[in-house]
């Protein structure tokens, strides 16, 4: 009975600790993936501060850039994508448009490895991503607190109408 008493006793003031401990409590955290709507209408008429997989600038390369991913991704998946500058409540984000046939015969870590490679590019950029179809429905997130070096970064795939198995890393 001792030894479970100085257990407990042990347990106790090891959490005490842990949760006054100036370590986790200046733990960053990521921020939840923005709620804006996706604006398809951007697509075919791009306001000033939105570029599009058919935006050109005639003076420098458009950044991010998904060109590269949108011309190697598996089965031409990536159809198009609006970027979004960050705004005083908004992180810069870029929404990806993919092609709801080929993304729903990708398995799970098929999405994730899409996401993570896409993700890691318009990170470095200083954006987010998220994840469409055509339909408005959000597939999946790659949210960053760019705030810390080196980024803290959450993705998440939507599986079956319902956001889970998301991963931080």
């Amino acid at each position: 009975m001792r030894q479970l008493a100085l257990f407990f006793g042990t347990y106790l003031t090891t959490v005490c600790f842990l949760s006054t401990s100036p370590l986790l409590a200046k733990t960053p955290s990521i921020p939840v993936p923005s709620d804006a709507p996706l604006e398809l209408d951007l697509l075919t008429n791009p306001k000033n501060s939105a570029n599009t997989a058919n935006t050109i600038n005639q003076q420098q390369l458009t950044v991010p850039s998904l060109w590269w991913i949108k011309e190697t991704s598996e089965n031409k998946l990536l159809d198009n994508w609006i970027t979004y500058p960050a705004t005083n409540n908004q992180t810069a984000r870029v929404d990806v448009v993919v092609n709801q046939q080929i993304w729903s015969l990708l398995d799970y870590l098929e999405r994730y490895d899409f996401v993570n490679r896409l993700g890691s590019v318009v990170r470095n950029h200083g954006y987010n991503v998220r994840v469409f179809n055509y339909q408005q429905e959000r597939l999946a997130t790659y949210t960053c607190n760019l705030n810390v070096n080196p980024a803290l970064c959450r993705i998440e795939i939507n599986s079956q109408g319902k956001f889970g198995l998301g991963r931080s890393f």
